[in-house]
């Protein structure tokens, strides 16, 4: 296979780069400063300059006014973003819109991709389920309503029950993509409009101390158009968030050990840089390795979903090494360098307590590395690598 970016990826890449140059991670209060969250709302300032800059459309296909790029692409992005610790939902609401685009109501995403792609419209996911350890499908239910419908069957909406615990930014959004069950145990996810009767939002704040919510639903109504139920669609939008959340791993976890590089330059001992003392310059070189782990697994895992290329298990199998690399990688990079920058690495002052915050949240979303290396084990037992 071929790593190489093409000449789309490379400008989304260079395009996302430029968007978030202004960007600086101590634009709100510390989460280590405040008892709840650091901002009501997302960064809308940096929202509307993404929208500008043709990313929150970088997906889309050309009829909804998207560039039409892949996964890679997105992650290119999303790596850049993780840099400075954007307060933008970038992740939820690309994937969401990809999957809609792909597997939903094709009238649907006509009315819904075109304001996504110009950021008139926030999408997020539930994918946490009630607890974040067991599977999010499972904490709600879908049932068939055919009240209103005089016994058309065929025009019969749903009926949305349960919760979605940690769902984030879910009091900013406009639509909320809810997996849920069916009676016969097929995963769905279904699509509810903010302010949908049925629908209550509690507050709830992120490790990094950004605003989410629990999402209950009790007799939601939904129309027919509003539940996606192609079969892989719920499995397709969970390896897309679980990849997106690698990327972010990684350019964190890149942007922290270029913060420590140029701190152990200049911090001395004995009149000598600390980084050439050798227990500096192995730990982090170790960390290096690390996030060149993330990255291959990552690519590993983003091709295999953009491309549909083949491979000796399914790519659910690169999606959980990928982020297993990533949950372990991310944190021990932050660890390592909260170890080298001493006391000053803990100081509110600087913004590395805030990156160890944002590594923590990624290292658990989604599933710590345990969850992924447990798949990864029933992967390899149904399937023959011979």
């Amino acid at each position: 296979m071929d790593f190489t970016y093409t000449e789309e990826q490379q400008a989304a890449a260079e395009a996302a780069r430029a968007v978030f140059s202004g960007v600086v991670p101590d634009a709100v209060p510390s989460p280590a400063l405040v008892p709840g969250a650091v901002a009501e709302d997302i960064d809308r300032p940096l929202w509307a300059g993404l929208a500008a800059g043709d990313l929150l459309s970088l997906t889309l296909s050309p009829e909804h006014g998207g560039a039409g790029l892949d996964l890679i692409a997105l992650c290119l992005v999303l790596r850049e973003s993780a840099k400075v610790l954007a307060r933008v939902p970038l992740l939820e609401t690309c994937a969401v819109a990809m999957a809609l685009q792909r597997y939903g109501d094709q009238g649907l995403a006509a009315e819904l991709l075109p304001g996504v792609g110009r950021g008139e419209l926030v999408l997020t996911v539930g994918a946490n389920g009630r607890t974040g350890h067991d599977p999010a499908e499972l904490a709600v239910t879908a049932r068939p309503d055919d009240t209103g419908h005089e016994g058309d069957s065929s025009e019969a909406g749903w009926v949305l029950d349960g919760v979605q615990s940690a769902v984030p930014w879910a009091l900013t959004a406009d639509w909320i993509a809810v997996p849920a069950h069916t009676g016969d145990g097929r995963a769905v996810v279904a699509m509810v409009r903010s302010g949908h009767d049925g629908l209550t939002i509690a507050e709830q704040v992120s490790t990094s101390g950004e605003l989410f919510g629990e999402v209950r639903l009790d007799a939601v109504r939904i129309a027919p158009r509003e539940l996606i139920d192609a079969a892989g669609a719920w499995e397709w939008l969970h390896a897309l968030l679980t990849t997106g959340t690698c990327a972010l791993a990684l350019g964190l976890g890149e942007a922290v050990l270029a913060m420590t590089s140029e701190y152990t330059g200049k911090r001395e001992q004995f009149g000598f840089p600390v980084a050439t003392f050798q227990a500096v310059a192995v730990q982090a070189a170790d960390r290096y390795i690390d996030l060149r782990a993330m990255e291959v697994t990552l690519w590993q895992a983003a091709w295999r979903i953009a491309t549909g290329g083949s491979g000796a298990l399914p790519p659910a199998g690169d999606v959980a090494v990928a982020k297993i690399w990533a949950s372990d990688g991310v944190r021990r990079v932050v660890q390592t360098a909260q170890h080298l920058h001493g006391g000053f690495g803990a100081d509110t002052d600087y913004p590395l307590h805030r990156f160890h915050a944002w590594a923590k949240q990624l290292e658990l979303s989604l599933g710590p590395a345990a969850a992924h290396e447990e798949a990864l084990g029933d992967l390899l037992a149904a399937h023959s690598l011979d």
